[in-house]
């Protein structure tokens, strides 16, 4: 496994090998940390603190695991610190992407597609203020960054049950937020 042996390197004091561990996670990386923040700056610095500390903590990284989800993990950790800092008390974690900030994380070559995929995840991003921070984590992992259950779990420290019940919470939540903002998406809906 290449993951392995770039750790092993990075561990032997090759920081070189730090580079090619960590660049094919980059854009996920970018990717939840813009949503979790809304803000291109401020992602990029949870990027950054993020990276900081996978390098100066590989050593506890266990390699029986899922680099990126240890990753993920870490940003997690790093994207709820900035948001305690940069927010008050009380205040939403995540706040509509600006539309240059969606072009920017998820650019393809159908302009008419990414608007209506910008406006939907707009609208789903709105009607996740009503979360709780949890359900907001498991909800942006499990079901935009696409992780299982499992891999949601080990990324929160929690328990495959624990993030069901958030998942199912956030779910039944936006459901009923979209039903009340456009009930013509929800025509057909139990």
């Amino acid at each position: 496994m290449q993951e392995k042996r770039l750790v092993e390197s990075v561990l032997e004091g090759n920081a070189e090998a730090f580079e090619p561990l960590v660049v094919p996670y980059r854009q996920a990386l970018l990717s939840l940390a813009l949503r979790m923040s809304g803000n291109i700056e401020e992602a990029k610095e949870i990027c950054q603190e993020t990276l900081m500390r996978a390098y100066k903590y590989l050593n506890a990284y266990d390699t029986e695991r899922s680099f990126r989800n240890w990753l993920l993990g870490i940003l997690m950790n790093v994207a709820r610190q900035h948001g305690r800092k940069a927010r008050p008390a009380g205040a939403g974690v995540l706040t509509p992407l600006s539309p240059e900030d969606e072009r920017q994380l998820r650019a393809t070559d159908d302009p008419e597609r990414d608007q209506r995929q910008g406006e939907l995840k707009s609208m789903l991003l709105d009607c996740l203020d009503g979360l709780s921070r949890r359900e907001r984590e498991v909800f942006l992992l499990r079901d935009i960054e696409e992780r299982s259950i499992r891999e949601t779990a080990q990324i929160l420290h929690s328990s495959s049950v624990s993030v069901r019940v958030h998942l199912s919470a956030a779910r039944r939540k936006i459901k009923d937020r979209i039903r009340e903002k456009s009930p013509e998406l929800a025509e057909g809906w139990k």
